[in-house]
């Protein structure tokens, strides 16, 4: 079903952090790379020129959002292929589609022959692309969820409405319950502070290093 990969190619290993708006995906992402030195690949939210028409009028705009996001989240999928050792993504190309897209068209603001173009486009990607080695989700409660939204204020989230994050969170629950494609860590970050705390961030350290044996190296003191 997927690309073999050529003779004599040196594949390394992806991590994915999957999780609701405000879950802490970037600061996860930050925080392992520092830890083990490894490359980082960001959501484009800064470069979706889409982005903020959408949040102003959904209906008009998903689709374009939507197709935009999908085939930037292709591309970084075959760059990260490209490279060597281990890297971490933030976002999948799955949630893109199986998250938010379909939340789009749940609430027909996605349908007809666009959502048949989009959904035909992204069944094409998953014949060319290879899933992470581990997938790590991040969950929390819907208070934190929104708190941390308010305080990072960005002002494109702002009038995101609770109707909309709560259907998220419901398509992230049947997601992830059904996810196949490898190794799965699911992480409560609503009192999680791996940044500050050393417990936890020993804790995660940990719980990360035995999904991916011999792959991670901490730095030397």
């Amino acid at each position: 079903m997927k690309t073999e990969e050529p003779i004599g190619c040196s594949r390394g290993k992806t991590i994915a952090i999957a999780g609701n708006i405000g879950t802490g995906k970037s600061s996860l992402v930050d925080f392992l790379t520092r830890t083990y030195g490894i490359k980082p690949f960001y959501e484009p939210n800064d470069e979706n020129p889409y982005l903020p028409d959408f949040y102003e009028d959904m209906n008009r705009w998903a689709f374009h959002s939507q197709l935009y996001f999908l085939s930037n989240k292709f591309r970084m999928h075959q760059q990260l292929e490209r490279t060597s050792g281990v890297v971490v993504l933030d976002r999948t190309i799955y949630e893109d589609a199986e998250i938010f897209a379909t939340a789009l068209h749940d609430m027909r603001n996605f349908t007809g022959r666009d959502w048949d173009t989009y959904w035909n486009f992204y069944q094409i990607i998953l014949e060319a692309i290879r899933p992470p080695d581990l997938m790590i989700y991040l969950s929390c409660s819907m208070r934190t969820l929104r708190r941390r939204i308010r305080l990072r204020g960005r002002v494109m989230e702002r009038n995101i409405p609770l109707a909309y994050l709560k259907r998220l969170e419901k398509l992230y629950d049947q997601w992830v319950k059904s996810y196949g494609l490898g190794e799965i860590l699911i992480l409560e970050t609503d009192k999680l502070d791996y940044v500050n705390d050393m417990v936890d961030r020993l804790d995660v350290m940990e719980r990360v290093e035995a999904l991916l044996p011999a792959t991670l190296k901490r730095p030397e003191k």
